[in-house]
C-alpha cells in the first residue's frame, strides 16, 4: 500500500491475533511535520493508555506493548489510535483478536412439507471466535453428484441455510458445515439424511373444542389435517396436550393415532381448559420412519359444565357423604376397568362411558330427589305433632 511521505502510519495495519497474544505497534510520524514521539500517545477503544507501555524509538517513532490480549468486545475490531499532544487523531489501526472456528456441531435438518431442507447447526466450543467467522453449509447426493454450497442464508434462525431448489426425494444427502476466519478452518462431522424420515409440516387446523352434552368431565377435541399434506401419500399421526386454565403445567396424549377427534375424559366440572394438536406425519411415500412433530397449534379454550352435584346441594348431609362416596368408589371401579381393557380415544369405551355416566346422573338425581322426599316428610309428620300438642294445651 501506498502512502503519502507525510502521512502518520501505525504499524502493524489491522492485525488479527488469538486471544493471549502480545502485540507490540509503533506509530511513524514524517520529520517534515515537525512532531517529537515523545510528545504523542496512545488510545484503545477510547481510553488512553499508561505512558509505562510506550517506549520512544526513535524522534519520529513511539511504540506502545500490549500483553495478554482479551478477546476484541465486537467482530468489527478494536480501535487502537495514535495521537498528537493536542489530542488530534494521527493514524489507527483495527485490532482483531479472537479464536480460530472450532468443529461446529449439532447439524440438523428438517424438510417443510417436502419443499425445502433447511439445516441448522452450532458453533463448536464456546460458540464465540469474537472475530468475523463465516460457516458454508455443504452437501452432496450420496452416492454421486457434485459437491454444492447452500447459499439461502436468509432463514430466521441464526446458523441455518435453507435448500430449495433441485430436490432429491428418493436419494440421500450427505450434509456438512464448514467454518472458517483469519486464525484458521475447521468441519463438521457429515451427516446423512433422508428427506422423506425428516418431514415436518404445518399445525392441524380448524381445532375445535366443545362440550359433551351435559356431561361434566368431558370435552370433545376435533381438528383437521394439515392442508399442505392432503394431496400426499401418508399416514399422519396426532398428540394432544390440555391444561387447566390456571396452570401453565400441561398432559400429553400420546395415543391419539391417526384419528382426527378425540374424547378427554376426567376432567375438572365447571373449568377452563387449554387445548393444542399437533402432527407428525408418518410414511410419506411409504416411508417407514415417522416424520418431525410440527409446532403446537394455538391454544383453544372451552369449559366443562358445572357439577349438578356442586350446585343441588342435599337435604341430608349424611346421606350426601355416603352417596359421594359410592360414587367415588363406582368411578374408581370403572375407570380400573376402562384401563384395562380400552386405550386411548376409543370410541367403544367412550360409547360406554357416556352411557354409564347418563345412568349415574339420573341414578343420583334419584337419591337427591328421594332424600327431599323423605326430609319433606319428617318436617310434614313434626308439623302436625306440634300443632296436636297445641291443640290439647
Amino acid at each position: 500500500r501506498t502512502n503519502k511521505p507525510d502521512v502518520p502510519i501505525i504499524h502493524p495495519q489491522d492485525p488479527v491475533l488469538r486471544i493471549g497474544s502480545n502485540l507490540t505497534a509503533s506509530c511513524w510520524v514524517h520529520p517534515d511535520l515537525g512532531i517529537h514521539a515523545s510528545s504523542l500517545y496512545w488510545t484503545l477503544n477510547g481510553q488512553q493508555l499508561p505512558s509505562s507501555l510506550y517506549r520512544v524509538l526513535s524522534p519520529t517513532n513511539l511504540s506502545v506493548t500490549l500483553a495478554a490480549l482479551s478477546a476484541s468486545r465486537q467482530t468489527s475490531g478494536d480501535n487502537l489510535v495514535c495521537h498528537n499532544h493536542k489530542g488530534h487523531i494521527l493514524a489507527g489501526s483495527c485490532l482483531y483478536v479472537g479464536m480460530p472456528p472450532e468443529k461446529p456441531v449439532n447439524l440438523t435438518c428438517w424438510s417443510k412439507n417436502t419443499k425445502d431442507l433447511t439445516c441448522s447447526w452450532a458453533p463448536g466450543g464456546r460458540g464465540e471466535t469474537n472475530i468475523s467467522t463465516k460457516y458454508k453449509l455443504k452437501y452432496k447426493l450420496r452416492w454421486y453428484g457434485t459437491e454444492k454450497e447452500c447459499k439461502d442464508n436468509t432463514h430466521t434462525l441464526p446458523y441455518s441455510c435453507s435448500i430449495t431448489q433441485d430436490l432429491h426425494l428418493f436419494t440421500p444427502y450427505e450434509i456438512w458445515v464448514e467454518a472458517s476466519n483469519q486464525l484458521g478452518k475447521a468441519k463438521s462431522d457429515v451427516i446423512t439424511v433422508d428427506i422423506l424420515e425428516v418431514v415436518t409440516t404445518d399445525p392441524p387446523s380448524g381445532v375445535m373444542v366443545s362440550r359433551v352434552g351435559q356431561l361434566e368431565d368431558q370435552l370433545s377435541v376435533r381438528w383437521e389435517a394439515p392442508p399442505a399434506l392432503k394431496d400426499f401419500l401418508f399416514r399422519a399421526k396426532y398428540q394432544i396436550r390440555y391444561r387447566l386454565e390456571e396452570n401453565q403445567e400441561w398432559k400429553v396424549m400420546d395415543d391419539v393415532g391417526n384419528q382426527t377427534s378425540c374424547r378427554l375424559a376426567g376432567l375438572r366440572p365447571g373449568t377452563v381448559y387449554f387445548v393444542q394438536v399437533r402432527c407428525n406425519p408418518v410414511g410419506i411415500y411409504g416411508s417407514r420412519k415417522a416424520g418431525i412433530w410440527s409446532e403446537w397449534t394455538h391454544p383453544t379454550a372451552a369449559s366443562t359444565p358445572h357439577s349438578e352435584r356442586l350446585m343441588s346441594g342435599s337435604c341430608d348431609s349424611k346421606s350426601s357423604g355416603d352417596s359421594n362416596s359410592t360414587l367415588r368408589r363406582e368411578l374408581k371401579q370403572f375407570f380400573g376397568w376402562v384401563r384395562k381393557h380400552a386405550y386411548g380415544c376409543s370410541s367403544m369405551s367412550m360409547k360406554l362411558y357416556d352411557q354409564w355416566r347418563v345412568l349415574m346422573q339420573k341414578s343420583h338425581k334419584t337419591r337427591n330427589q328421594v332424600g327431599k322426599h323423605r326430609q319433606c316428610r319428617e318436617a310434614a309428620r313434626t308439623n302436625t305433632h306440634v300443632r296436636s300438642r297445641a291443640a290439647k294445651t
